[in-house]
């Protein structure tokens, strides 16, 4: 996801002495960073190619594995790993991550600031399908909303001037993969998903809490991410298929540094020794057979002693309260009558006694 960060693993799990590890990037294969153990010498070239890579390039000295943070859409391509002789490859594909309430709209921008002349801009959704067309050229703009069932029906408006589509009206039926083609090259992709419920939950400061969503066993090849707050930090990841969990706990100012467990068979979330700066939305994104998208959403207060809790639980201790109050003037009133009768009664005895 962009923005997120990423890293591309050598085969080594250690170095030897007269190993050459090079990374390279694109179709021309500029070299972005190199190891060469016998020189003692670790180098990122992390200014090439307009300076895309700057601050971002971090090479691991055991292994050789590279790591890019903070992606943009930008860093999408082609990598290669030389070692020695040896060549391996990975392509880095770069999504936009996009949420929204149901009901709602979204904007999916374009990366371009105005339109050439001979641009043709496409949107497509669900299964590659074309959504939205923009021919400069024939000076033809085109949604294609009764595709797919209709969904899209009137709920499709382009931007004359950048390309950019926004979807109005937002339903789960949107959820999914959506790119961006300029000229037949893919320019941009992104993975929209609609919010339909949040669930609220309430935790005492210090307490522990678990996010979790019925689920009794996650897949194979099944991806899962939970992500945080209004930019969609993500906090904690599990991947199946290599069977990898990964917390990024020292994100936000290591607010949840470690504070987070992950269940490998549910793909719940704890988290333990709660503070107020743990307070807020948190968002579960599920990968799941050929690219199928679901996703969960919480809402987390974090209450202390003093101040109570959330607004269920504030509502309940209130009424608790009110009748703890009523319960306690019952038994007052009852006190008082009891003793009151008990005087009335040693009166009359008093009265009707007779001195010997």
């Amino acid at each position: 996801m962009e923005g997120d960060s990423v890293s591309l693993n050598s085969p080594l799990t250690e170095m030897k002495d007269d190993d050459v590890i090079q990374w390279t990037f694109g179709d021309e294969n500029t070299l972005i960073a190199e190891i060469n153990v016998t020189a003692d010498r670790i180098t990122v070239y992390d200014d090439v190619l307009d300076g895309r890579f700057r601050d971002r390039l971090k090479l691991d000295d055991q292994t050789g594995s590279l790591t890019i943070t903070n992606t943009t859409t930008e860093h999408e391509g082609d990598y290669r790993l030389k070692i020695n002789s040896e060549i391996k490859s990975f392509y880095l594909t770069v999504f936009g991550l996009e949420s929204v309430m149901e009901g709602d709209s979204v904007s999916l921008n374009s990366p371009i600031t105005e339109m050439k002349d001979d641009d043709v801009i496409q949107w497509f959704g669900y299964k590659g399908t074309l959504i939205a067309e923009i021919n400069v050229t024939a000076d033809r703009f085109t949604v294609y909303d009764d595709v797919l069932d209709g969904r899209f029906r009137d709920r499709l408006k382009l931007d004359n001037q950048t390309g950019s589509l926004t979807i109005t009206n937002i339903t789960t039926d949107h959820d999914g993969f959506y790119y961006l083609k300029i000229k037949s090259e893919i320019r941009k992709r992104f993975f929209l998903f609609v919010i339909d419920e949040v669930k609220s939950v309430s935790v005492k400061e210090g307490d522990s809490v678990t996010l979790n969503f019925n689920l009794t066993e996650m897949k194979d090849y099944d991806v899962f991410q939970w992500r945080f707050g209004d930019e969609n930090t993500l906090i904690a990841k599990i991947n199946k298929w290599p069977d990898r969990i990964t917390v990024y706990d020292d994100v936000l100012d290591g607010r949840f540094r470690d504070r987070l467990k992950l269940d490998n068979q549910t793909g719940s979330l704890t988290i333990t020794n709660t503070t107020t700066g743990h307070a807020g939305d948190y968002k579960l994104l599920m990968i799941t057979g050929r690219r199928r998208l679901s996703s969960k959403s919480f809402r987390v207060s974090v209450y202390d002693s003093v101040h109570c809790c959330g607004p269920t639980e504030a509502v309940i201790r209130l009424v608790l309260s009110a009748l703890v109050g009523v319960a306690t003037v019952i038994i007052v009133v009852y006190e008082i009558r009891s003793r009151r009768a008990e005087g009335d009664q040693a009166h009359i005895h008093t009265s009707g006694s007779i001195d010997i």
